[in-house]
C-alpha cells in the first residue's frame, strides 16, 4: 500500500470515527431529553388529573378538568390511575399497574413522585393529598411522537453521515495529494539526476519542515556522490598521467648512466635527476592517496571537538617551519567574545592539512607578499576568510579549479601539481562545510570557509 493510501486511509478512519461518535453522543443527549420531557408531561397531567378529580371544591375540579380536555391533547394509549392509600399506607394494585414495581410505590410515598418505564409504555407517578385522605395518582402514556421524531432523527443522522464520508473522501484525497506533493517533485526531480549530470539538485524552500530538510539531506548525499564520482573518474587516469612522467624520467636517466662507462661527475649528475624525480614522484604519491582517502569513501570519520582559533595558530605555526619568508598575518577583528562559538567537530589533521594547503598557495602565488587568515563565527558557523595579493585566477580556468591536476593556465611559472585544492574541499565538504573561492587576476584571491559551529544541544 503506497503511502498517499495509508495517509487517506487514516485520515478517512479518524474524521469518520470522529463524527460517528459526535452523532452518537447527540442522539444519547436527544434521546434522554426527550424522556425526560414526556416524564415532565406525565406529571403535570398527573397533577392536573389530580386537581381535577379529587379537589373537594366543585368550582376548582371543574375548572382544571376544562384546561384538561380543552388545552392538553391526550396523548396515545394515556390513561389514568387514582389509588388511594389505606389507613397503613399501603397501595391496592390495578389490573393495569401490574408491570409496576413495588419499588415504583415506595418512591412516591418517600419523594412525592416516581417515573418508570415498561416497553413502550411510561409511567409517571404523584403523591397528592387532600381532606379525604392520600392517593397516588399515576399517568401512563405511550411516546409515540417521542419515537417517531426520534426516527426522523436517525434517519437524518445517516443522511448527514453519509453526505460528511462523501465529503471526508474528497477532502481526504485531495489533503493527501496535497500533503505528499513536495515529495511526488523530489522523487521526480531525483529521477531526472544520472551520472552525467549529478551537478544538479533538489530545490529547497526557505522553510525548516521535513520536506526542506529531506531535500536538503538528498543535496548533502548528491555533494559527496559528485565528489567521490569525479575523484573516481580522474584519479586513474590523472594518476597515471602524473605518475608517467617521473617514471620515464627515472628510467631515462638510469639507461642513460647505465649505457657506458662515464666520468663520476656524470654518475653523480644522473643520480642527482633521479633523486630530484624521485622526491616528485613521492610529492605525487602522497597528494594522491590523501586526494582518494578524502573522496567520501562512506568510511565514518573520527570527529573530536575543535577550536578553530587554535586549528589556525597551528596553520600559521605550520606556514612558518615550511616558509620562514612568508607575511601571513592571522586578522583578530572579527573573532566573537563568546568562545563557545570557535568549536566545531572535526578531524584536526584532516583540517591542518586542507587550510595549510590553502594558505602554502596563497604564498606561493603571491609571491611573499601579505596575506591574512581572518576567522569570524555565528552561532550556527565558523568563517574562515583567507585572503592574498597574488596573481590570481583567471575567469576562464575557474569552473575548473576543483579538478585534481588542473592548474590556471597563469602558474606556469610556479610549482605544483593541481591538487591542493581539490584535496582542501574534500576534505571541508566531509567536515559539513561549503568553500567559496573568488578570484580576479592579478589583483589577488579570497577563500572562504565555512564550517558547522559545534551545538550542545
Amino acid at each position: 500500500m503506497t503511502i498517499r493510501n495509508k495517509i487517506l486511509g487514516l485520515f478517512i478512519a479518524l474524521t469518520v470515527s470522529i463524527i460517528l461518535m459526535m452523532a452518537a453522543f447527540a442522539y444519547f443527549l436527544i434521546n434522554r431529553q426527550s424522556f425526560d420531557d414526556f416524564y415532565k408531561r406525565l406529571e403535570i397531567r398527573a397533577y392536573i388529573a389530580a386537581r381535577a378529580r379529587l379537589t373537594t371544591d366543585k368550582d376548582n375540579s371543574a375548572a382544571y378538568a376544562e384546561i384538561r380536555n380543552e388545552h392538553l391533547e391526550r396523548l396515545p394509549h394515556e390513561r389514568e390511575y387514582f389509588i388511594r392509600l389505606d389507613t397503613t399506607g399501603v397501595a391496592p394494585l390495578d389490573a393495569g399497574l401490574k408491570p409496576l414495581q413495588k419499588n415504583f410505590f415506595n418512591r412516591v410515598k418517600a419523594e412525592g413522585k416516581a417515573t418508570y418505564r415498561y416497553r413502550d409504555i411510561f409511567y409517571e407517578g404523584v403523591l397528592f393529598e387532600n381532606e379525604a385522605g392520600k392517593y397516588i395518582v399515576i399517568v401512563s402514556a405511550s411516546n409515540v411522537y417521542g419515537q417517531q421524531f426520534m426516527t426522523e432523527l436517525r434517519r437524518t443522522l445517516m443522511i448527514c453521515m453519509a453526505i460528511a464520508a462523501v465529503v471526508v473522501v474528497t477532502a481526504g484525497l485531495f489533503f493527501s495529494r496535497y500533503i505528499l506533493r513536495p515529495v511526488r517533485k523530489i522523487t521526480s526531480r531525483v529521477k531526472d539526476i544520472r551520472a552525467h549530470n549529478l551537478h544538479l539538485r533538489l530545490d529547497t524552500a526557505d522553510s525548516s519542515d521535513e520536506m526542506s530538510e529531506l531535500a536538503l539531506t538528498f543535496n548533502n548525499m548528491l555533494d559527496r556522490l559528485e565528489t567521490a564520482f569525479e575523484t573516481q573518474n580522474n584519479f586513474v587516469s590523472n594518476a597515471s598521467h602524473e605518475l608517467g612522467t617521473p617514471l620515464t624520467a627515472i628510467i631515462g636517466e638510469a639507461e642513460l648512466a647505465l649505457n657506458k662507462q662515464r666520468p663520476e661527475e656524470q654518475y653523480r649528475q644522473s643520480l642527482s635527476v633521479i633523486l630530484k624525480e624521485a622526491e616528485r614522484l613521492e610529492h605525487i604519491t602522497k597528494s594522491l592517496l590523501s586526494l582518494a582517502q578524502t573522496g567520501f569513501d562512506g568510511k565514518k570519520q573520527h570527529l573530536d571537538k575543535i577550536r578553530t582559533d587554535e586549528l589556525i595558530f597551528t596553520v600559521k605555526e605550520t606556514i612558518d617551519r615550511i616558509n620562514p619568508e612568508n607575511k601571513v598575518a592571522i586578522d583578530y577583528t572579527m573573532l566573537p567574545e563568546e568562545e563557545d562559538k570557535l568549536v566545531i567537530l572535526g578531524n584536526a589533521q584532516l583540517l591542518q592539512l586542507a587550510l595549510s594547503n590553502i594558505v602554502q598557495n596563497a604564498c606561493k602565488y603571491s609571491d611573499n607578499r601579505p596575506a591574512s587568515i581572518a576567522l569570524a563565527a555565528t552561532d550556527k558557523n565558523n568563517l574562515i576568510i583567507i585572503k592574498d595579493n597574488g596573481i590570481g585566477i583567471p575567469a576562464q580556468d575557474m569552473p575548473f579549479i576543483y579538478d585534481p591536476f588542473y592548474r590556471a593556465s597563469n602558474t606556469g611559472g610556479y610549482k605544483g601539481y593541481g591538487i591542493g585544492l581539490p584535496l582542501a574541499r574534500n576534505i571541508i565538504r566531509l567536515h559539513g562545510g561549503n568553500i567559496i573561492v573568488n578570484s580576479w587576476e592579478n589583483q589577488g584571491t579570497e577563500i572562504r570557509i565555512s564550517l558547522p559551529t559545534y551545538s550542545r544541544s
